[in-house]
């Protein structure tokens, strides 16, 4: 007989259905579930969130900060949860955080904002593919008024199409408001599809998701074309204030910087930066992101200028930050907490936590370059960064 993790069908997140499941680990694994059985948290907000729920993952959040921030949506100092187990991350983020409060503040802007569902429509030659195409261009408006009575907050405002073959790739291109959206353009994009298949006038069949919305896939497509929030920060630091904070020269800095454009060319890696991920999956974790989507997410495009009274002109652009306010797992106990922190909770603040993220992301490419730089990163993780129970 194969054990069954135990299930009730009538209350399955009551403290009865838990219970087994925590006594279901301890008898066939022999772990005491001790730590992952004790939480604060409700388990009545849980569905929707995860099944079979038996216990939580505690993960230590550090506060970096405060972080100045000079955007449209996010205007002031904030102090940042970093959620993380690697020792150094918050340390160096703070010093980067530090560095860019000094010289005045992270300017953010936002640039686009876009979610995809990708469907592909096959056909039995190729001009029949060419002939569809332009049929969505001129059923464009019933087109989107289908796909958006399943929506509330979504709006469907462009169909990107690419020919191959006797094949017509798409993307849905919608607004989402204050949630991710993958759930919200799925649903809409099928109804959509729908009312195609219903109104076009020759036969069609369609697949609703083609593999080019490239979900939680990093992409060349979708960093060139936008999925989520495109956002930039930019910052020019002092020269003095390089030397004096971060113990190297702009000269030096830059002369790095051109060096691992190469490296990047040459190992062909979704960004041109030091390590996105790590400041993007720190604040998913602390604020309920879909933590998978880092792997589109943390695509970066760095650039950087060495002016010619030997300042430091830095920036960044997250071309496919996807991140939500509202929905998924940002209201839970302790994610909402986090969101409320940097005042970004709720409706009316995804383009606020882009701007956010993105000057974090800017302070602490800023700082581990500085370390690399400077010789000073292994001493770093050696003085903080090694943990040996």
């Amino acid at each position: 007989m194969i054990p069954k993790i135990p299930r009730d069908r009538d209350d399955d997140y009551g403290a009865a259905a838990i219970k087994a499941r925590q006594d279901f680990v301890r008898e066939h694994t022999g772990s005491r579930v001790e730590h992952q059985a004790s939480y604060s948290l409700d388990p009545s907000t849980l569905p929707g969130n995860i099944e079979n729920f038996y216990g939580v993952a505690q993960v230590p959040i550090g506060l970096a900060g405060p972080l100045l921030v000079n955007g449209e949506h996010a205007t002031g100092e904030y102090f940042v949860p970093l959620a993380t187990t690697e020792g150094t991350l918050v340390a160096s983020y703070n010093r980067g955080m530090k560095l860019c409060r000094d010289a005045g503040g992270v300017t953010t802007t936002v640039l686009d904002d876009k979610m995809q569902r990708a469907p592909v429509f096959s056909f039995g030659s190729a001009r029949e593919a060419r002939d569809f195409r332009d049929w969505l261009d001129e059923h464009f408006e019933e087109i989107a008024a289908a796909a958006e009575t399943t929506t509330s907050t979504g709006k469907l405002v462009e169909i990107q199409k690419f020919s191959v073959s006797k094949l017509l790739y798409t993307r849905f291109n919608y607004t989402t408001g204050d949630a991710a959206g993958q759930n919200l353009t799925g649903k809409a994009t099928f109804a959509a599809c729908a009312w195609i298949k219903q109104n076009y006038p020759r036969e069609l069949h369609f697949l609703l998701e083609g593999q080019f919305a490239t979900d939680k896939k990093t992409s060349v497509v979708n960093m060139l074309h936008t999925r989520g929030k495109r956002v930039v920060a930019e910052i020019t630091l002092p020269a003095a204030l390089v030397e004096e904070q971060m113990h190297v020269s702009t000269d030096k800095l830059f002369s790095a910087r051109l060096k691992g454009q190469l490296g990047s060319i040459m190992s062909v890696t979704n960004n041109n930066g030091n390590h996105s991920a790590n400041g993007i999956t720190a604040l998913f974790i602390a604020t309920g992101q879909d933590v998978a989507n880092v792997a589109e997410s943390s695509a970066l495009y760095g650039f950087s200028e060495l002016l010619p009274n030997g300042d430091f002109y830095a920036s960044i652009t997250l071309p496919s930050l996807i991140i939500a306010t509202y929905g998924g797992g940002t209201g839970l106990a302790t994610q909402r907490e986090s969101l409320e922190i940097l005042g970004c909770y709720g409706a009316g603040g995804v383009y606020k936590l882009a701007e956010i993220i993105a000057a974090t992301v800017l302070a602490g490419e800023l700082s581990l370059g500085s370390a690399v730089v400077a010789e000073e990163w292994v001493q770093a993780h050696d003085d903080l960064g090694r943990n040996r129970p």
